[in-house]
């Protein structure tokens, strides 16, 4: 990979890190559109696409400090929320990881979730606009926020919009649902960044990794990053999603016509 790829690849991972599209399915696209197959660099791919995580990371930080300082005020009660909707995602990605990455990690089976995808947003969308009394975040919607969170794991099934479909779901309000959809991602991509570092210290190839694109890579999630979440944090009040469900069905079915009717020839 050189530093343009990797510079393409970081705002790729910046705009649909938020933007209800599937950052992991775009990236699976993106890298194969360019010929970077994933399973030639596959330690290398695994630390560029978590530290580009960080990146993202590092933008809702900024974006979303106050809520995040709120966590820590008496009676805990975000805090306490937020630990129950990681809990789904965490034990997901302990009990399939291996399997995910052994049958999800090409674009082959894309088509399906970014079609799942496009139809959980255009019914968060009905929902949304139906519900004339939204209500405050409670047990029960971070529950479902993070039980779509686990589901989100799967390349292609986009992580915030499926947070995004749950607390909708739940009859919250969707501001509220945004700004928590954010603040989920921070633990998770947390608890990422620090397994992948282990796994690549394990295979003995830090050394061998690229810094310079990697670094490349960070910086440019982290700018297209903070601008897609400034705008999906304006989009999600308005609960205005018709337009990225129409999008992933587009790239459904072009996906679907390019990997997957091949295969069954």
């Amino acid at each position: 990979m050189v530093w343009w790829q990797a510079m393409v690849l970081g705002i790729v991972q910046g705009l649909t890190e938020f933007l209800p599209v599937s950052s992991s399915g775009h990236l699976i696209l993106v890298r194969e559109l360019m010929g970077l197959n994933i399973g030639v660099n596959a330690q290398f791919n695994l630390m560029f696409d978590v530290t580009a995580h960080l990146g993202t990371l590092i933008a809702v930080v900024i974006v979303l400090y106050k809520p995040i300082l709120e966590l820590f005020k008496k009676p805990f009660k975000k805090l306490l929320l937020l630990v129950i909707a990681t809990i789904p995602a965490v034990v997901v990605g302990f009990v399939f990881k291996d399997y995910i990455e052994q049958y999800f990690s090409t674009a082959t089976y894309l088509c399906f979730f970014f079609l799942f995808t496009a139809i959980i947003m255009l019914v968060s969308e009905i929902v949304a606009k139906r519900n004339r009394k939204p209500k405050d975040l409670s047990y029960g919607g971070a529950i479902a926020m993070g039980v779509m969170q686990g589901i989100g794991v799967f390349p292609g099934v986009s992580r915030s919009g499926s947070t995004i479909f749950g607390g909708t779901l739940a009859g919250t309000d969707t501001k509220k649902v945004a700004t928590f959809s954010f603040l989920m991602s921070i633990p998770v991509i947390l608890g990422s960044l620090l397994l992948s570092v282990i796994d690549v210290a394990q295979a003995g190839t830090l050394a061998q990794i690229d810094w310079f694109s990697i670094f490349v890579g960070m910086a440019s999630a982290f700018a297209s990053g903070y601008i897609a979440v400034r705008v999906m944090l304006a989009l999600v009040a308005k609960a205005n999603f018709k337009w990225f469900s129409l999008y992933l069905l587009v790239i459904s079915i072009l996906t679907f016509a390019f990997y997957f009717i091949p295969s069954l020839a």
